[in-house]
């Protein structure tokens, strides 16, 4: 399972430009802070005489503000100094104690990995009628499932858009063994569908579509577009349309059609052929939670 990529430390220019940015702005911060408060107030000796006094001394802009203030300032840069040794912060400068996240993420990977080793491990070699009796680890799957699938296939697996094949029938494209959904969701899969309506012209395109619609019917041995269909079409489909799972060739001799069944449909999908693609899921699942998919999808 693969991680998330990380930003490393600047480096070259951009790390000189943060070190003297940062540090500047720390000597500002000071001379600013120690002038309101230190500075001899120079308003007193040209004061003038018309300005208002109150309280014997206390006139317009020569009152320093409370000293708590100065307490808290130079304690917040006293702490920005130190954090800026210890730690990561100074452009390339990794900092005394040699934290960084990446250090930080393997740690929490890795104590992940111990408390959970065990659990996956049982997972693993359980077999898959095991797994689907047990109600927890089939609640597991299925929040698996609305994490990583639903947005595609559906939150009932159902299937959408014409685009996104139903997970909960008996019809897999690749095939319905646990063997070969789990290939499917390890490896990922791209069905390409060729365009014909340049070998086939438009004629031909309308022909091949609706000979298709008859496939599975006896019309089937009749109908004028059964020549171009065996020529075109039928080394992935089948010479009866039943399809084949090893080139991810469905079926057109059943009721179900990823992109719709109409003539409409049926004739763009030959005219300006179809691009299907399942993600590989191989490095953002681990062996258990791809097992548990699989437990999952075969349930009965």
């Amino acid at each position: 399972m693969t991680r998330c990529p990380m930003a490393d430390l600047p480096s070259g220019f951009w790390s000189g430009w943060i070190v003297v940015v940062t540090i500047a702005s720390l000597l500002t911060l000071a001379w600013l802070v120690l002038s309101v408060y230190f500075s001899a107030d120079a308003s007193d000796a040209h004061a003038s005489e018309h300005e208002p006094v109150w309280d014997e001394d206390l006139r317009e802009g020569n009152s320093a503000p409370p000293l708590w203030w100065f307490w808290l300032l130079f304690g917040a840069m006293i702490f920005s100094v130190i954090y800026l040794m210890l730690y990561p912060g100074l452009g390339a400068f990794r900092g005394m104690l040699g934290w960084s996240q990446h250090g930080r993420l393997d740690g929490s990977y890795a104590e992940f990995d111990q408390q959970f080793e065990a659990a996956r491990t049982t997972i693993v070699t359980s077999s898959l009628g095991d797994l689907q009796g047990d109600a927890e680890l089939m609640a597991t799957a299925e929040r698996l499932f609305n994490r990583n699938c639903s947005a595609c296939h559906g939150e009932d697996g159902g299937g959408q858009a014409n685009l996104f094949p139903n997970l909960m029938d008996a019809e897999w494209q690749w095939g319905a063994t646990p063997e070969q959904i789990e290939q499917s969701i390890r490896m990922g899969r791209n069905a390409t569908m060729p365009a014909w309506l340049a070998p086939l012209t438009e004629q031909g395109v309308e022909q091949v579509a609706a000979y298709v619609q008859t496939l599975g019917t006896a019309q089937a041995t009749t109908h004028p577009g059964q020549v171009q269909y065996s020529q075109f079409c039928a080394a992935c489909h089948g010479v009866d349309g039943s399809g084949n799972p090893m080139l991810g060739a469905p079926s057109l001799s059943d009721d179900n059609w990823l992109y719709g069944d109409s003539l409409d449909a049926i004739r763009l999908s030959i005219a300006q052929g179809r691009n299907g693609h399942m993600p590989a899921f191989n490095e953002q699942l681990d062996d258990a939670q791809i097992k548990l998919l699989v437990a999952l999808l075969t349930r009965q």
